[in-house]
């Protein structure tokens, strides 16, 4: 299961006016706008600041910053202790606080340093500030962490993050960063912002040790926020980043995929998306948003109980109405579909039940309605593996009956124009898979030597899963014993000079190579139904 790729930074919220700054008035003039009307003394005062020496950071320097914030934090501590009633006692210490906060972020510049930072047991100190009565404080905090734990300061630098982020779990950073946020007001300006620094902490947390994913599930509320934020029905920045996060907290977790199931996230999901079963996001960052919906739902329908609850929550339905609508989410449409139906019959039957074949089939012929505004290259060549994929998981899931007779049947319609379809995507990604091969076997002949298994690899991403697919259809249609359907696929064969023993190669490759990620029993369930393929062919 693949989704978006989430470690791109996020476009800092606005927390101001959206209107551009006027221009100094160095650069105006009475007419407008001079641009040789250059302000001398704007020169002078960069010269002064450019000698001036940035402070090295090294483990003198972390030192003194720890001491100096530990004494204004005991100041704090004890003036709110002393002034209870009296705010404006304690207000310079609280100042004094933010400025030591402020301070410690030169600490990002050297990711080196931070077991020192461990080792002298001040990170317990930070944390245990996000329960600082005064927000702003605690906000500091946010902005610290964010800093210290930003991509581009750990880049490099694997073992001291892992030791940073380790000290902050141990100090319950997620729990109390979750109730911080829970205090905030997406209605303030800088709340908001501090928010939005809240989940780039997590998301960073999560990226240098991915077990953080599932302990801050396990441990906090952020779930259940994060679901009330992708159900607002306008777009809004803190909603994109919700989406976006929660994929994050998805992509590898069985765990948080039955977590959230249980909590109505497939029904909360669904609901964000049948937004867009009529209309097209407006702007880039909601097509994203949109997207960020779709990798959600796509994680969340990996195990059996959640396929469960979208079949129930009509999910299938819904996705079929988006298809036809054609707009934006009509490809994410079809990824959802195809994750719902692999191995699990009931939403394959419920497919066809709500006439959803027609639908499918006028894509698998290629109609493929083209969105301007997606601009992916492998867009349409995606959508097609897909619908490839959701065809082979309608035949594994329908073995009988009228359903049966009715996927069938599409492919004796028109003259067998859907077995014509068939076999043009059989020879294409066989010559695609074929060429692979032989770039494979050349590198070998170079002194490149490649394991069978990383050879497999490069021709499964070449297109020759697809092709097993397209195999395993062709075995099914055969099965049927449609004299038909059997005469026009020898014929199709016949005429690029292949025969049954090609498919019969590729579906015994298959055969060989399936795994048992899905249990041994279900590994052997597979193989047989393969090897009935080949001995009918």
């Amino acid at each position: 299961m693949e989704v978006s790729n989430h470690a791109r930074k996020r476009k800092a919220i606005d927390a101001g006016d959206n209107s551009p700054p006027s221009l100094p008035p160095a650069y105006r003039t009475s007419d407008g706008y001079e641009p040789n009307a250059l302000d001398l003394s704007l020169l002078e005062e960069l010269e002064k600041s450019s000698n001036h020496q940035v402070e090295a950071v090294d483990l003198k320097t972390l030192k003194k910053l720890v001491l100096s914030f530990e004494r204004r934090l005991r100041d704090n501590i004890a003036a709110r202790l002393k002034y209870v009633e009296n705010p404006e006692k304690f207000a310079d210490s609280e100042v004094d606080l933010h400025d030591e906060l402020q301070k410690l972020k030169i600490l990002a510049g050297a990711p080196e340093l931070y077991p020192e930072l461990v080792a002298s047991n001040t990170v317990p100190s930070i944390v245990n500030l996000l329960s600082h009565e005064n927000a702003d404080i605690a906000n500091d905090v946010v902005q610290l962490l964010q800093d210290l734990t930003d991509e581009d300061a750990l880049e490099d630098n694997d073992e001291p993050a892992r030791a940073l982020v380790d000290a902050l779990v141990e100090n319950n950073v997620l729990e109390l960063l979750v109730q911080n946020m829970n205090r905030l007001s997406e209605a303030d300006p800088d709340e908001a912002a501090a928010i939005y620094a809240t989940l780039t902490v997590i998301e960073n947390l999560v990226e240098v040790k991915p077990a953080v994913a599932e302990t801050v599930c396990e441990r906090t509320k952020l779930l259940r926020w994060l679901v009330l934020k992708i159900k607002v029905r306008d777009f809004e920045g803190i909603k994109q980043y919700a989406s976006e996060i929660l994929a994050i907290l998805l992509q590898n977790s069985t765990a948080n995929q039955k977590r959230l199931g249980q909590m109505n996230g497939v029904d909360a999901v669904l609901e964000g998306v049948a937004m867009y079963k009529s209309r097209d996001p407006k702007t880039p960052d909601e097509e994203e948003m949109l997207e960020n919906l779709f990798d959600c739902l796509c994680c969340l329908l990996m195990p059996l109980e959640n396929k469960e609850r979208f079949v129930n929550a009509e999910g299938v339905e819904l996705m079929i109405i988006i298809m036809k609508q054609k707009k934006y989410a009509y490809g994410s449409a079809i990824r959802a579909l195809d994750f719902a139906m692999t191995n699990y019959p009931p939403a394959c039957e419920r497919f066809v039940d709500v006439m959803g074949l027609k639908t499918a089939f006028a894509a698998f012929m290629g109609k493929i309605p083209l969105n301007k505004r997606i601009k992916r290259e492998r867009y349409k060549e995606e959508l097609e593996e897909r619908v490839i994929s959701l065809v082979a998981s309608l035949f594994a899931g329908i073995l009988r009956g009228s359903r049966r007779d009715r996927l069938l049947s599409k492919f004796v319609e028109n003259e067998y124009e859907k077995i014509d379809r068939l076999m043009e995507l059989y020879i294409r990604y066989s010559d695609r898979v074929r060429s692979e091969a032989e770039r494979l076997d050349q590198l070998e002949l170079d002194d490149l030597e490649l394991d069978e298994d990383e050879k497999y690899n490069r021709k499964l991403e070449s297109g020759l899963y697809s092709l097993q697919l397209i195999a395993v259809i062709l075995g099914h249609i055969w099965c049927s014993e449609h004299s038909g359907m059997r005469a026009r696929i020898e014929l199709l064969l016949k005429q690029q000079k292949l025969s049954k023993n090609d498919v019969k190669e590729i579906l015994q490759e298959y055969h060989d190579n399936i795994g048992d990620v899905e249990g041994a029993e279900e590994k052997e369930r597979g193989q047989a139904r393969i090897q009935l393929f080949i001995s009918a062919m």
